[in-house]
Protein backbone atom coordinates (compact mmCIF):
# COMPACT_ATOMS: atom_id res chain seq x y z
CA UNK A 1 0.00 0.00 0.00
CA UNK A 2 1.34 3.44 -0.92
CA UNK A 3 1.87 5.79 2.04
CA UNK A 4 -0.08 9.05 2.06
CA UNK A 5 3.27 10.79 2.56
CA UNK A 6 5.27 8.51 0.22
CA UNK A 7 5.80 10.81 -2.75
CA UNK A 8 9.44 11.62 -1.99
CA UNK A 9 10.45 8.04 -1.11
CA UNK A 10 11.89 5.43 -3.49
CA UNK A 11 11.78 2.43 -1.15
CA UNK A 12 9.08 0.70 0.86
CA UNK A 13 9.31 1.16 4.64
CA UNK A 14 11.10 -1.65 6.44
CA UNK A 15 8.47 -3.86 8.08
CA UNK A 16 10.17 -3.67 11.47
CA UNK A 17 10.32 0.13 11.20
CA UNK A 18 6.64 0.13 10.25
CA UNK A 19 5.74 -1.82 13.40
CA UNK A 20 8.15 0.13 15.59
CA UNK A 21 6.91 3.57 14.55
CA UNK A 22 3.19 2.80 14.29
CA UNK A 23 0.86 4.04 17.01
CA UNK A 24 -2.48 2.77 15.70
CA UNK A 25 -2.33 -0.08 18.20
CA UNK A 26 -3.13 2.42 20.96
CA UNK A 27 -4.11 5.79 19.47
CA UNK A 28 -7.22 4.23 17.93
CA UNK A 29 -8.74 5.08 21.34
CA UNK A 30 -8.95 8.65 20.03
CA UNK A 31 -10.92 7.77 16.90
CA UNK A 32 -14.02 9.75 17.94
CA UNK A 33 -11.92 12.76 18.91
CA UNK A 34 -10.01 12.57 15.64
CA UNK A 35 -13.21 12.56 13.62
CA UNK A 36 -14.69 15.40 15.71
CA UNK A 37 -11.58 17.46 15.06
CA UNK A 38 -11.72 16.68 11.35
CA UNK A 39 -15.37 17.68 11.07
CA UNK A 40 -14.64 20.99 12.81
CA UNK A 41 -11.62 21.57 10.56
CA UNK A 42 -13.63 20.75 7.42
CA UNK A 43 -16.49 23.02 8.49
CA UNK A 44 -14.02 25.86 9.02
CA UNK A 45 -12.39 25.27 5.59
CA UNK A 46 -15.84 25.57 4.03
CA UNK A 47 -16.74 28.74 5.97
CA UNK A 48 -13.45 30.34 4.94
CA UNK A 49 -14.04 29.48 1.27
CA UNK A 50 -10.91 27.36 1.07
CA UNK A 51 -12.86 24.28 -0.11
CA UNK A 52 -16.21 24.25 -1.92
CA UNK A 53 -19.23 23.82 0.38
CA UNK A 54 -20.55 20.82 -1.57
CA UNK A 55 -17.19 19.08 -1.14
CA UNK A 56 -17.21 19.86 2.58
CA UNK A 57 -20.68 18.33 2.89
CA UNK A 58 -19.38 15.17 1.20
CA UNK A 59 -16.34 15.05 3.49
CA UNK A 60 -18.42 15.47 6.65
CA UNK A 61 -20.92 12.86 5.47
CA UNK A 62 -18.04 10.44 4.84
CA UNK A 63 -16.52 11.12 8.28
CA UNK A 64 -19.84 10.44 9.99
CA UNK A 65 -20.20 7.18 8.06
CA UNK A 66 -16.71 6.14 9.24
CA UNK A 67 -17.61 7.06 12.82
CA UNK A 68 -20.74 4.92 12.62
CA UNK A 69 -18.69 1.97 11.36
CA UNK A 70 -16.15 2.42 14.18
CA UNK A 71 -18.93 2.52 16.79
CA UNK A 72 -20.37 -0.68 15.29
CA UNK A 73 -16.94 -2.36 15.37
CA UNK A 74 -16.97 -2.69 11.57
CA UNK A 75 -13.53 -1.14 11.04
CA UNK A 76 -10.18 -2.91 10.80
CA UNK A 77 -7.35 -0.47 11.47
CA UNK A 78 -4.23 -0.93 9.35
CA UNK A 79 -0.72 -0.76 10.82
CA UNK A 80 0.64 0.32 7.43
CA UNK A 81 -1.26 3.58 7.88
CA UNK A 82 0.68 4.15 11.11
CA UNK A 83 -1.76 6.12 13.23
CA UNK A 84 -5.42 6.96 13.75
CA UNK A 85 -5.20 10.12 11.60
CA UNK A 86 -3.91 8.40 8.47
CA UNK A 87 -6.17 5.39 8.97
CA UNK A 88 -9.25 7.62 9.01
CA UNK A 89 -8.02 9.73 6.11
CA UNK A 90 -7.40 6.59 4.05
CA UNK A 91 -10.88 5.31 4.90
CA UNK A 92 -12.33 8.68 3.92
CA UNK A 93 -10.62 8.62 0.51
CA UNK A 94 -11.85 5.06 0.02
CA UNK A 95 -15.36 6.12 1.09
CA UNK A 96 -15.80 9.31 -1.00
CA UNK A 97 -12.90 9.32 -3.47
CA UNK A 98 -10.03 11.81 -4.04
CA UNK A 99 -12.02 14.67 -2.50
CA UNK A 100 -11.25 13.07 0.87
CA UNK A 101 -7.63 14.07 0.35
CA UNK A 102 -8.64 17.74 0.61
CA UNK A 103 -9.45 17.36 4.31
CA UNK A 104 -5.81 17.75 5.31
CA UNK A 105 -5.60 21.22 3.77
CA UNK A 106 -4.23 23.74 6.27
CA UNK A 107 -3.28 21.29 8.97
CA UNK A 108 -0.63 18.70 9.92
CA UNK A 109 -0.67 15.51 11.89
CA UNK A 110 1.27 17.50 14.49
CA UNK A 111 -1.59 19.86 15.33
CA UNK A 112 -4.12 17.12 14.62
CA UNK A 113 -2.75 14.72 17.25
CA UNK A 114 -2.40 17.53 19.78
CA UNK A 115 -6.05 18.46 19.18
CA UNK A 116 -7.12 14.83 19.64
CA UNK A 117 -5.34 14.60 22.97
CA UNK A 118 -6.81 17.86 24.21
CA UNK A 119 -10.31 16.63 23.33
CA UNK A 120 -9.65 13.20 24.83
CA UNK A 121 -8.32 14.56 28.13
CA UNK A 122 -11.09 17.14 28.36
CA UNK A 123 -13.67 14.35 28.29
CA UNK A 124 -11.73 11.98 30.56
CA UNK A 125 -10.87 14.65 33.13
CA UNK A 126 -14.55 15.54 33.46
CA UNK A 127 -15.35 11.84 33.89
CA UNK A 128 -12.70 11.46 36.60
CA UNK A 129 -14.05 14.49 38.46
CA UNK A 130 -17.49 12.85 38.50
CA UNK A 131 -16.03 9.55 39.75
CA UNK A 132 -14.16 11.34 42.55
CA UNK A 133 -17.43 12.89 43.60
CA UNK A 134 -19.10 9.47 43.67
CA UNK A 135 -16.48 8.26 46.15
CA UNK A 136 -16.95 11.43 48.18
CA UNK A 137 -20.71 10.84 48.39
CA UNK A 138 -20.14 7.27 49.59
CA UNK A 139 -17.72 8.53 52.25
CA UNK A 140 -20.30 11.08 53.45
CA UNK A 141 -23.02 8.43 53.73
CA UNK A 142 -20.79 6.04 55.66
CA UNK A 143 -19.59 8.89 57.88
CA UNK A 144 -23.17 9.82 58.81
CA UNK A 145 -23.67 6.33 60.20
CA UNK A 146 -20.46 6.33 62.24
CA UNK A 147 -20.19 9.73 63.90
CA UNK A 148 -20.42 8.04 67.31
CA UNK A 149 -18.30 5.00 66.39
CA UNK A 150 -15.08 5.32 68.39
CA UNK A 151 -11.79 3.93 67.11
CA UNK A 152 -8.12 4.42 67.96
CA UNK A 153 -6.45 7.25 66.11
CA UNK A 154 -2.82 6.58 65.25
CA UNK A 155 0.51 8.28 64.81
CA UNK A 156 3.56 6.18 63.85
CA UNK A 157 0.99 3.33 63.62
CA UNK A 158 0.84 3.48 67.43
CA UNK A 159 -2.43 4.23 69.18
CA UNK A 160 -2.54 7.94 69.94
CA UNK A 161 -6.03 9.28 70.78
CA UNK A 162 -9.60 8.02 70.34
CA UNK A 163 -11.35 9.47 67.28
CA UNK A 164 -14.69 9.14 65.56
CA UNK A 165 -14.56 6.63 62.69
CA UNK A 166 -16.52 9.19 60.67
CA UNK A 167 -13.79 11.73 61.36
CA UNK A 168 -11.16 9.30 60.08
CA UNK A 169 -13.11 8.58 56.89
CA UNK A 170 -13.73 12.26 56.23
CA UNK A 171 -9.98 12.93 56.16
CA UNK A 172 -10.04 11.11 52.81
CA UNK A 173 -13.01 13.17 51.65
CA UNK A 174 -10.90 16.31 51.95
CA UNK A 175 -7.93 14.71 50.20
CA UNK A 176 -10.27 13.88 47.32
CA UNK A 177 -11.69 17.40 47.40
CA UNK A 178 -8.21 18.79 46.77
CA UNK A 179 -7.70 16.22 44.00
CA UNK A 180 -10.97 17.27 42.42
CA UNK A 181 -9.95 20.92 42.60
CA UNK A 182 -6.65 20.18 40.86
CA UNK A 183 -8.35 18.34 38.01
CA UNK A 184 -10.91 21.13 37.62
CA UNK A 185 -8.19 23.74 37.49
CA UNK A 186 -6.26 21.74 34.90
CA UNK A 187 -9.18 21.98 32.49
CA UNK A 188 -8.16 25.59 31.88
CA UNK A 189 -4.96 24.29 30.26
CA UNK A 190 -6.61 21.32 28.57
CA UNK A 191 -9.39 23.36 26.98
CA UNK A 192 -7.15 25.18 24.48
CA UNK A 193 -7.06 24.42 20.76
CA UNK A 194 -3.85 23.73 18.82
CA UNK A 195 -5.79 23.03 15.62
CA UNK A 196 -4.55 25.04 12.67
CA UNK A 197 -1.03 25.48 14.04
CA UNK A 198 0.15 23.21 11.22
CA UNK A 199 3.39 21.27 11.46
CA UNK A 200 5.09 24.07 13.43
CA UNK A 201 4.72 27.45 11.71
CA UNK A 202 1.03 27.86 10.87
CA UNK A 203 -0.38 27.67 7.34
CA UNK A 204 -0.50 29.79 4.19
CA UNK A 205 -4.27 29.29 3.92
CA UNK A 206 -6.62 31.97 5.36
CA UNK A 207 -8.05 29.70 8.06
CA UNK A 208 -10.03 30.79 11.13
CA UNK A 209 -8.57 28.95 14.13
CA UNK A 210 -10.97 30.54 16.61
CA UNK A 211 -13.96 29.31 14.62
CA UNK A 212 -12.79 25.68 14.65
CA UNK A 213 -11.94 26.05 18.36
CA UNK A 214 -15.49 27.23 19.08
CA UNK A 215 -16.94 24.32 17.13
CA UNK A 216 -14.97 21.91 19.36
CA UNK A 217 -15.93 23.67 22.58
CA UNK A 218 -12.47 25.03 23.34
CA UNK A 219 -12.17 28.25 25.35
CA UNK A 220 -9.19 29.62 23.44
CA UNK A 221 -6.42 28.85 20.95
CA UNK A 222 -2.66 28.53 21.42
CA UNK A 223 -1.07 31.88 20.61
CA UNK A 224 2.16 30.36 19.29
CA UNK A 225 2.21 27.62 16.66
CA UNK A 226 5.51 26.13 17.90
CA UNK A 227 4.11 25.90 21.42
CA UNK A 228 0.82 24.48 20.14
CA UNK A 229 2.35 21.39 18.55
CA UNK A 230 5.10 20.78 21.13
CA UNK A 231 3.18 21.39 24.37
CA UNK A 232 2.52 18.32 26.47
CA UNK A 233 2.31 20.18 29.78
CA UNK A 234 -1.40 19.42 29.97
CA UNK A 235 -0.68 15.68 29.87
CA UNK A 236 2.12 15.97 32.45
CA UNK A 237 -0.27 17.91 34.66
CA UNK A 238 -2.94 15.24 34.25
CA UNK A 239 -0.44 12.50 35.13
CA UNK A 240 0.79 14.53 38.12
CA UNK A 241 -2.72 15.06 39.49
CA UNK A 242 -3.48 11.40 38.85
CA UNK A 243 -0.34 10.37 40.76
CA UNK A 244 -1.39 12.40 43.79
CA UNK A 245 -4.93 11.03 43.57
CA UNK A 246 -3.53 7.49 43.46
CA UNK A 247 -1.35 8.32 46.48
CA UNK A 248 -4.50 9.11 48.44
CA UNK A 249 -6.26 6.00 47.16
CA UNK A 250 -3.20 3.96 48.11
CA UNK A 251 -3.11 5.36 51.66
CA UNK A 252 -6.75 4.47 52.22
CA UNK A 253 -6.21 1.07 50.61
CA UNK A 254 -3.35 0.39 53.03
CA UNK A 255 -5.64 1.16 55.95
CA UNK A 256 -8.37 -1.08 54.54
CA UNK A 257 -5.85 -3.92 54.31
CA UNK A 258 -4.69 -3.35 57.90
CA UNK A 259 -8.18 -2.88 59.34
CA UNK A 260 -9.45 -6.08 57.71
CA UNK A 261 -6.60 -8.20 59.14
CA UNK A 262 -7.11 -10.76 61.89
CA UNK A 263 -5.01 -8.59 64.18
CA UNK A 264 -7.29 -5.53 63.81
CA UNK A 265 -10.72 -6.82 62.71
CA UNK A 266 -12.03 -3.26 62.50
CA UNK A 267 -13.78 -3.94 59.20
CA UNK A 268 -14.73 -6.84 56.97
CA UNK A 269 -14.52 -6.35 53.23
CA UNK A 270 -17.39 -7.62 51.12
CA UNK A 271 -16.76 -10.96 49.39
CA UNK A 272 -17.28 -9.26 46.03
CA UNK A 273 -14.05 -7.31 46.54
CA UNK A 274 -11.87 -10.13 47.87
CA UNK A 275 -10.37 -13.36 46.56
CA UNK A 276 -9.31 -16.67 48.07
CA UNK A 277 -6.21 -18.80 48.22
CA UNK A 278 -5.48 -21.70 45.89
CA UNK A 279 -4.06 -23.75 48.79
CA UNK A 280 -5.37 -22.26 52.07
CA UNK A 281 -9.16 -22.60 52.12
CA UNK A 282 -9.66 -20.29 55.11
CA UNK A 283 -8.14 -17.24 53.39
CA UNK A 284 -10.05 -14.12 52.38
CA UNK A 285 -7.50 -11.87 50.74
CA UNK A 286 -7.98 -8.09 50.31
CA UNK A 287 -6.65 -8.28 46.76
CA UNK A 288 -8.55 -5.29 45.40
CA UNK A 289 -7.21 -2.70 47.88
CA UNK A 290 -3.79 -4.31 47.53
CA UNK A 291 -3.96 -3.82 43.76
CA UNK A 292 -5.19 -0.25 44.19
CA UNK A 293 -2.09 0.29 46.31
CA UNK A 294 0.10 -1.38 43.69
CA UNK A 295 -1.38 0.45 40.69
CA UNK A 296 -0.04 3.68 42.17
CA UNK A 297 3.46 2.81 40.96
CA UNK A 298 2.12 2.30 37.46
CA UNK A 299 0.75 5.85 37.36
CA UNK A 300 3.95 7.28 38.85
CA UNK A 301 5.86 5.48 36.09
CA UNK A 302 3.78 7.14 33.38
CA UNK A 303 4.46 10.56 34.90
CA UNK A 304 8.20 10.08 35.19
CA UNK A 305 8.31 8.44 31.76
CA UNK A 306 6.77 11.44 30.01
CA UNK A 307 8.86 13.95 31.94
CA UNK A 308 11.96 12.05 30.84
CA UNK A 309 10.81 12.01 27.20
CA UNK A 310 10.21 15.77 27.19
CA UNK A 311 13.20 17.02 29.14
CA UNK A 312 15.66 17.34 26.23
CA UNK A 313 13.44 17.87 23.19
CA UNK A 314 14.11 20.83 20.89
CA UNK A 315 11.15 22.63 19.32
CA UNK A 316 8.87 21.70 17.76
CA UNK A 317 7.52 18.17 17.19
CA UNK A 318 9.77 15.12 17.55
CA UNK A 319 8.84 11.46 17.11
CA UNK A 320 9.77 10.92 20.78
CA UNK A 321 6.44 12.57 21.57
CA UNK A 322 4.62 9.49 20.34
CA UNK A 323 5.52 8.12 23.78
CA UNK A 324 3.06 10.56 25.37
CA UNK A 325 -0.03 8.49 24.65
CA UNK A 326 0.22 5.00 26.11
CA UNK A 327 0.91 6.27 29.62
CA UNK A 328 -1.96 8.73 29.32
CA UNK A 329 -4.39 6.06 28.13
CA UNK A 330 -3.24 3.61 30.80
CA UNK A 331 -3.52 6.23 33.54
CA UNK A 332 -7.04 7.19 32.49
CA UNK A 333 -8.11 3.55 32.67
CA UNK A 334 -6.28 2.93 35.96
CA UNK A 335 -7.70 6.01 37.69
CA UNK A 336 -11.24 5.48 36.48
CA UNK A 337 -11.36 1.80 37.47
CA UNK A 338 -9.62 2.52 40.81
CA UNK A 339 -12.22 5.12 41.77
CA UNK A 340 -15.10 2.85 40.76
CA UNK A 341 -13.69 -0.04 42.81
CA UNK A 342 -12.93 2.16 45.81
CA UNK A 343 -16.48 3.44 45.83
CA UNK A 344 -17.82 -0.14 45.93
CA UNK A 345 -15.41 -1.22 48.66
CA UNK A 346 -16.31 1.65 51.00
CA UNK A 347 -20.03 1.28 50.33
CA UNK A 348 -20.16 -2.45 51.08
CA UNK A 349 -17.58 -2.93 53.86
CA UNK A 350 -18.88 -4.03 57.25
CA UNK A 351 -17.71 -1.86 60.15
CA UNK A 352 -16.98 -3.73 63.39
CA UNK A 353 -17.73 -0.89 65.80
CA UNK A 354 -17.56 -3.17 68.87
CA UNK A 355 -14.02 -4.25 68.00
CA UNK A 356 -13.01 -0.63 67.48
CA UNK A 357 -14.49 0.39 70.83
CA UNK A 358 -12.85 -2.51 72.62
CA UNK A 359 -9.51 -1.39 71.18
CA UNK A 360 -9.74 2.10 72.70
CA UNK A 361 -10.52 0.61 76.10
CA UNK A 362 -7.36 -1.48 76.05
CA UNK A 363 -4.70 1.13 75.39
CA UNK A 364 -3.28 4.35 76.82
CA UNK A 365 -4.69 6.68 74.17
CA UNK A 366 -6.52 8.65 76.90
CA UNK A 367 -3.22 9.74 78.49
CA UNK A 368 -3.30 13.22 76.91
CA UNK A 369 -6.68 13.86 78.52
CA UNK A 370 -5.23 12.79 81.84
CA UNK A 371 -2.57 15.47 81.40
CA UNK A 372 -5.19 18.07 80.33
CA UNK A 373 -7.16 17.14 83.47
CA UNK A 374 -4.13 18.02 85.61
CA UNK A 375 -3.62 21.29 83.71
CA UNK A 376 -7.17 22.27 84.58
CA UNK A 377 -6.16 21.60 88.18
CA UNK A 378 -3.57 24.39 87.74
CA UNK A 379 -0.57 22.11 87.19
CA UNK A 380 1.79 23.36 84.40
CA UNK A 381 1.52 21.18 81.28
CA UNK A 382 5.16 20.03 81.33
CA UNK A 383 4.78 18.89 84.94
CA UNK A 384 1.45 17.26 84.13
CA UNK A 385 3.09 15.48 81.18
CA UNK A 386 5.72 14.01 83.50
CA UNK A 387 3.15 12.91 86.08
CA UNK A 388 1.08 11.15 83.43
CA UNK A 389 4.19 9.54 81.94
CA UNK A 390 4.95 8.03 85.34
CA UNK A 391 1.31 7.00 85.70
CA UNK A 392 1.42 5.14 82.37
CA UNK A 393 4.67 3.45 83.37
CA UNK A 394 3.08 2.37 86.67
CA UNK A 395 0.02 1.02 84.81
CA UNK A 396 2.20 -0.99 82.42
CA UNK A 397 4.16 -2.45 85.32
CA UNK A 398 0.89 -3.39 87.05
CA UNK A 399 -0.54 -4.83 83.80
CA UNK A 400 -3.42 -2.36 83.96
CA UNK A 401 -4.94 0.34 81.75
CA UNK A 402 -5.57 3.87 83.04
CA UNK A 403 -9.23 3.23 83.71
CA UNK A 404 -8.36 0.20 85.85
CA UNK A 405 -6.08 2.04 88.28
CA UNK A 406 -7.83 2.64 91.60
CA UNK A 407 -8.32 6.14 92.99
CA UNK A 408 -6.07 5.19 95.89
CA UNK A 409 -3.30 4.32 93.43
CA UNK A 410 -3.85 7.57 91.58
CA UNK A 411 -3.57 9.57 94.79
CA UNK A 412 -0.28 7.89 95.56
CA UNK A 413 0.99 9.41 92.34
CA UNK A 414 -0.63 12.85 92.93
CA UNK A 415 -3.10 14.15 95.50
CA UNK A 416 -4.73 16.25 92.79
CA UNK A 417 -6.55 13.21 91.34
CA UNK A 418 -10.20 12.70 92.35
CA UNK A 419 -13.26 10.68 91.19
CA UNK A 420 -13.72 12.95 88.18
CA UNK A 421 -10.73 11.30 86.55
CA UNK A 422 -12.71 8.22 85.45
CA UNK A 423 -15.23 10.30 83.52
CA UNK A 424 -12.44 12.39 82.00
CA UNK A 425 -10.54 9.43 80.57
CA UNK A 426 -13.57 7.51 79.30
CA UNK A 427 -13.15 7.01 75.51
CA UNK A 428 -16.42 8.77 74.67
CA UNK A 429 -15.51 11.76 76.87
CA UNK A 430 -12.06 11.88 75.28
CA UNK A 431 -13.53 11.92 71.78
CA UNK A 432 -16.23 14.49 72.61
CA UNK A 433 -13.70 16.76 74.31
CA UNK A 434 -12.12 17.65 70.94
CA UNK A 435 -14.56 20.49 70.25
CA UNK A 436 -12.24 22.69 68.18
CA UNK A 437 -13.29 23.25 64.55
CA UNK A 438 -12.13 20.28 62.50
CA UNK A 439 -11.85 18.14 65.65
CA UNK A 440 -13.32 14.73 66.38
CA UNK A 441 -16.21 15.62 68.72
CA UNK A 442 -19.59 14.60 67.34
CA UNK A 443 -20.69 18.24 66.87
CA UNK A 444 -17.47 19.09 65.04
CA UNK A 445 -17.83 16.00 62.84
CA UNK A 446 -21.44 16.82 61.98
CA UNK A 447 -20.35 20.34 61.01
CA UNK A 448 -17.67 18.76 58.84
CA UNK A 449 -20.27 16.52 57.19
CA UNK A 450 -22.49 19.52 56.42
CA UNK A 451 -19.55 21.34 54.81
CA UNK A 452 -18.66 18.20 52.83
CA UNK A 453 -22.23 18.01 51.53
CA UNK A 454 -22.02 21.64 50.47
CA UNK A 455 -18.84 20.87 48.51
CA UNK A 456 -20.47 18.10 46.46
CA UNK A 457 -23.79 19.92 46.01
CA UNK A 458 -22.08 22.99 44.54
CA UNK A 459 -20.82 21.02 41.53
Amino acid sequence: MSKLWGGRFTKETNKLVEEFTASIQFDQLMAKEDIAGSIAHATMLGECGIIEKNEIELIIKGLNQILEKIENNEVQFNIENEDIHMNIESMLIEEIGPIGGKLHTGRSRNDQVATDMHLYLKNKTSSIISLIEEVQNVIIQRAKNHVFTIMPGYTHLQRAQPVSFAHHLLAYFWMLERDKGRFKDSLKRVNISPLGAGALAGTTFPINRKFSAELLGFDDIYQNSLDAVSDRDFIVEFLSHSSLLMTHISRLSEELVIWSSQEFQFIELDDAFCTGSSIMPQKKNPDVPELLRGKTGRVYGSLFGLLTVLKGLPLAYNKDMQEDKEGMFDTVYTVQSSLQLLSGIIQTMKVNDKQMYEAVQKDYSNATDLADYLVRKNIPFRQAHEIVGKTVLYAIEQNKFLGEITLQEYKQISNVFDEEIYFTIHPKTVMEARVSEGGTSSNAVWNQIYKAEECVSMN
